[in-house]
């Protein structure tokens, strides 16, 4: 009797688990059947969502439910606490599985190439995120000791950092945050968030709930300069191409019409403001100095060699994210992904590395929101199946499941389960339940494992 086809998928964020519901939903999931491990670094799955999305979403924390139906399926296991390619090696990969798909995502922080970037007191936007989302691998505090702050870029990791510094710390306690990031916010000395973009609002890339959302605070107060909001041929024909852009753009609008309230601390919206240098004194960040740009009647603009200098101490590029380099697999460094054709990995020959794919942010870089990742995995898994059913997957040599298990043994390598995420999340929930909160975080490794059973 044929054996199930065996699938490892490194990176259990939702990239990853995309691809082991689209396995489950094909027709070899029935008949000879499949099975999954998936392998994450981190102690808990879940990847961008526990680890990247602002703790005042619970909307997109939302999407965890429908994950979890996935890794619930016996036909998955999940390895957690298990890093490529110290603790799993491809080869040793190779050896369990017919096909290996690698969904690893990106966590790092773009460069950007102005002088002064390197000052203390210019920090990458992820940086930030990793600390208030609770990541056990960074440092427990944050210096929040400048009243005046700028943000570099005009995307939705733009508005939750200038969202999370512009709050307060109680405002943010009713969510999972854990107590050093609670006590750290409570510190903040952030009066004034100032979220700068080189191109205009028909540009601005953010999601028209994600922006609205802003002036829901009551302790924040959005502004926008008339003299930002400008149009051009180019930027015309984006807001009616493009729905979502057309509403970015009459908030905005709104924004820049209206009185100027009282709300405590102000959150300004800059657009055609491109930042050129970094100031320091010291070492240290003192302010940041903008090119005005004017539209070009393409939609985008050119320099119009009028610079401006801001009073800020504290810079956050969220320029985008970047991918960490995968040892063993071809790596196009100017993308920052693994090159690919339909998902397939493709070395420099030009030829398929064998039973070997990519699906997620690794594969097509950050863009686009959670969701697009399954269009993204779907054919990914279709390529991996269509291999199948065609003989080109190789043939391991240790297919039975137990022999993972044993392999992590020998080398006694701890790792968490599907199980000990349950286990987590309900020491979790029963450290919020006496503060009237669904959850608070558990934030250093060796608590999370031993929490999960590891």
């Amino acid at each position: 009797m044929p054996r199930p086809l065996r699938v490892a998928i490194v990176g259990a964020g939702p990239a990853g688990i995309y691809a082991a519901d689209a396995l489950l939903k094909s027709e070899v999931a029935a008949e000879p059947g499949v099975s999954i491990d998936l392998f994450e670094r981190m102690p808990a799955p879940f990847g961008l969502i526990r680890y990247g999305v602002a703790p005042d979403h619970p909307r997109i924390k939302g999407i965890i439910n429908a994950l979890h139906q996935v890794l619930d399926k016996p036909q998955i296991r999940l390895f957690g606490n298990v890093d490529y390619p110290t603790d799993i090696s491809l080869d040793d990969l190779r050896s369990f599985y017919d096909a290996v798909v690698f969904s690893t995502g990106a966590t790092a922080d773009r460069d950007m190439s102005i002088p002064g970037i390197e000052l203390d007191g210019s920090y990458g936007a992820a940086d930030f995120v990793s600390w208030y989302d609770g990541h056990p691998d960074v440092p427990r505090t944050w210096p929040l000791e400048a009243e005046k702050v700028a943000v570099l870029g005009v995307g939705n990791v733009a508005l939750d950092v200038a969202r999370i510094l512009a709050k307060t710390g109680d405002e943010l306690l009713p969510t999972e945050i854990p107590p050093n990031v609670h006590e750290g916010l409570k510190a903040n000395k952030a009066l004034e968030v100032h979220v700068f973009g080189r191109r205009g609002p028909a540009q601005a890339k953010f999601s028209p709930m994600e922006l609205r959302e802003l002036d829901h605070s009551p302790n924040i107060e959005v502004i926008v300069d008339p003299e930002d909001i400008d149009y051009d041929e180019g930027s015309i024909t984006t807001r009616r191409g493009n729905k979502q852009a057309d509403m970015v753009a009459k908030t905005l609008e709104n924004w820049a019409i209206r009185d100027v309230g009282d709300r405590p601390h102000k959150l300004f919206l800059h657009f055609f403001e491109s930042p050129s240098e970094i100031l320091g004194e010291d070492g240290k960040v003192v302010g940041l100095r903008t090119e005005r740009t004017a539209l070009d009647g393409t939609g985008n603009v050119k320099g119009t060699g009028e610079f401006k200098d801001w009073d800020t101490t504290a810079i956050y590029r969220a320029v985008g994210y970047l991918s960490d380099k995968l040892p063993k697999l071809p790596w196009d460094i100017d993308s920052g992904t693994v090159p690919d054709e339909g998902g397939r990995v493709i070395q420099e020959t030009g030829e398929h590395l064998r039973s070997t794919y990519v699906t997620g942010w690794i594969r097509r870089g950050p863009v686009g929101l959670i969701g697009h990742t399954k269009g993204d995995a779907n054919e990914t898994v279709a390529n991996l199946l269509d291999d199948h059913a065609n003989g080109r997957l190789h043939t391991p040599v240790s297919p039975d499941p137990e022999a993972v298990e044993a392999f992590f043994a020998e080398r006694d390598v701890r790792f968490t389960t599907w199980d000990g995420w349950y286990q987590l999340d309900a020491a979790e929930k029963a450290l919020g339940e006496p503060q009237g909160r669904e959850r608070v975080k558990i934030v250093e490794r060796e608590d999370m494992l031993r929490a999960s059973g590891a």
